[in-house]
């Protein structure tokens, strides 16, 4: 497979691995809503904060959406990392000048996103997607980018966002932007027979407006459809909710369109002709010149089921239909060219943060329309790019139809923009808010949730001599300990030496006093004792402790021994 290559490559490709593994420290006042929700807003580096979470959330993430910077040459973004290579040092330690299409923009842009993407890879699930926003500036370079880190086989399509009708170039007026889209194994996603979905804008409206009528009418649909298509009617051209107009009827199963129930005209001679009795009349009804649409023994059992799915007219003289239902085609695929207004996402920022408050914003609900896609109930969803929140205003505004939440990740670098506009926004999103801007200043519903809001600690996991730092706890280090020997995430409760089962061998972590003063150091040695009292289990076991005194015993019980924190180099 063909690679990409620029300069500095040599030293990006491993630096992933020399980025020091750092702490997570929570800030309560900066936090919001129930803590304990799964939702994360973490301020810092992504690169570190992707090595801080990967002990916590490798292999758990269903969905990544990331916005980087575009590189168009205008932006002052400060993704710089400091490594020991005299290019790299060249490359990444200069502001990226306006001066236009140069090599060493590009090659500075490649030198930031390679590691990046590398960590991210780590994080997705078997089944799990990432989608990336990008322009014309980098989509080649991102695309070849993307197959040599998630392999060319998951590529599943670059989609067109089309983002206005006018450009304000002198030679071609650019007027959309790209969304790359991988899946960590697309193979996995053809053999479980998945397919992404989004929901037709504006379907859980109608069905949200229908629901009220049926409150308020019961099983009088003939009212049921006044009142549906005069609301239909009142609706301001160009909303989504419009687009379902056709959708009026309906009976106790629910809101339907009387589709057409005709045989296509491709000149089959032998299509379906047979006789359907109208419920009235008992006479049969007409019959399109082309015939039906369906076998007769599907449409007896559509006959069948109650209420029918055959829509009658006032007679037989009238050709009957069939019942399409919305709450059944609710979904559709997501089209590879698609046209949303960008103006609409500055104005919703705009109106919860204030005027100017955030460039180019994204859009949340063509990104709640990505993430829903691939997303079940209790998924967890990722953006290391965090800026002003859209991913996670995203999130929440598809919990709203989730008996289970969907939970989110957000890392933003800039201190200020994490404090006072990610944060802030995904606040309001959550507790309501009043338009800051905009004619209508009506006072917007909050969506629920919340979220705790950490910043990485200054020190890393290991002191300068290679020694773990004295503060950590049990669980922080339990966290590193089953990354390190599994490359998953920990979901245990660190509460016992015995932090889990992996693939048939127990994994144990003697540290910090866990066996308390039952022996010697607090427990932190392997010995004879020691290993007596902790959890059993009748298969191999690794066990990750300051030393190992047990001898020739430890192969007999099938014991690895690991010392700590020599073993913990990953």
């Amino acid at each position: 497979m063909p690679t990409l290559n620029w300069i500095g490559k040599e030293a990006v490709v491993k630096h992933h691995k020399d980025v020091p593994f750092r702490l997570l420290e929570p800030v309560p006042e900066l936090s919001c809503g129930d803590a304990n929700s799964g939702n994360l807003i973490v301020q810092g580096d992504n690169l570190h904060a992707l090595k801080a979470l990967l002990p916590r959330y490798a292999g758990q993430v269903k969905c990544i959406y990331i916005d980087p910077p575009y590189n168009t040459g205008n932006e002052g973004w400060v993704y710089n990392d400091n490594v020991n290579s005299p290019e790299i040092r060249r490359w990444l330690g200069e502001v990226v000048g306006k001066e236009g299409e140069t090599l060493d923009r590009h090659d500075r842009w490649l030198c930031m996103m390679y590691p990046r993407l590398v960590l991210l890879k780590q994080f997705l699930r078997e089944d799990g997607a990432i989608f990336v926003s990008i322009d014309d500036n980098e989509v080649g370079n991102l695309q070849a980018l993307m197959r040599e880190v998630f392999g060319a086989t998951n590529e599943v399509a670059t989609i067109v966002w089309e983002k206005g009708k006018k450009g304000d170039s002198k030679l071609v007026s650019v007027t959309h932007e790209y969304i790359v889209a991988f899946a960590r194994n697309k193979a996995l996603l053809k053999e479980r027979k998945v397919r992404w979905r989004r929901k037709k804008p504006g379907v859980d409206a109608v069905l949200e407006h229908y629901e009220s009528l049926r409150k308020k009418h019961g099983d009088d649909h003939t009212s049921i459809r006044k009142e549906m298509m005069a609301w239909y009617r009142a609706l301001p051209k160009g909303d989504p909710r419009k687009g379902h107009k056709h959708y009026n009827w309906s009976d106790k199963r629910g809101l339907y369109f009387a589709a057409d129930f005709a045989g296509p005209d491709d000149g089959r001679e032998n299509r379906p002709r047979y006789p359907i009795l109208h419920p009235v009349t008992q006479q049969p009804c007409a019959m399109p010149s082309t015939g039906w649409r369906w076998e007769e023994d599907t449409t007896k059992a559509a006959l069948a089921e109650d209420p029918p799915r055959i829509h009658f007219g006032k007679d037989h003289t009238t050709i009957p239909n069939r019942k399409s239902y919305l709450f059944e085609i609710d979904e559709e695929p997501m089209m590879s060219v698609f046209y949303k207004d960008g103006r609409a996402a500055t104005l919703e920022v705009e109106a919860i943060l204030g005027a100017g408050a955030f460039p180019f914003p994204k859009d949340s609900e063509v990104i709640a329309d990505l993430v829903g896609m691939v997303v079940e109930p209790g998924d967890l969803v990722l953006d290391s790019f965090g800026g002003s929140g859209t991913t996670a205003h995203a999130v929440l505004r598809l919990n709203q139809y989730l008996k289970e939440p969907v939970r989110f990740i957000l890392v933003e670098l800039d201190d200020d923009v994490a404090r006072n506009k990610t944060r802030e926004r995904v606040r309001k999103a959550i507790e309501g808010y009043t338009p800051l801007v905009g004619k209508k200043r009506v006072p917007i519903e909050g969506l629920g949730g919340g979220f705790q809001f950490c910043r990485l600690s200054k020190e890393p996991l290991f002191d300068a001599d290679g020694q773990i730092r004295r503060d950590v706890t049990f669980a922080q280090l339990a966290e590193f300990v089953w990354f390190a020997e599994t490359g998953t995430g920990f979901i245990g409760t660190a509460d016992s030496p015995l932090l889990g089962i992996h693939e048939g061998r127990a994994i144990y972590l003697l540290y910090n006093g866990i066996l308390k003063d039952k022996s010697v150091g607090g427990g932190n040695v392997l010995t004879g004792p020691v290993f007596d009292v902790l959890p059993k289990f009748p298969g191999p076991k690794v066990i990750y402790a300051a030393a190992n005194r047990m001898g020739a015993r430890a192969a007999r019980e099938g014991i690895t021994f690991k010392q700590t924190p020599y073993a913990l180099e990953v």
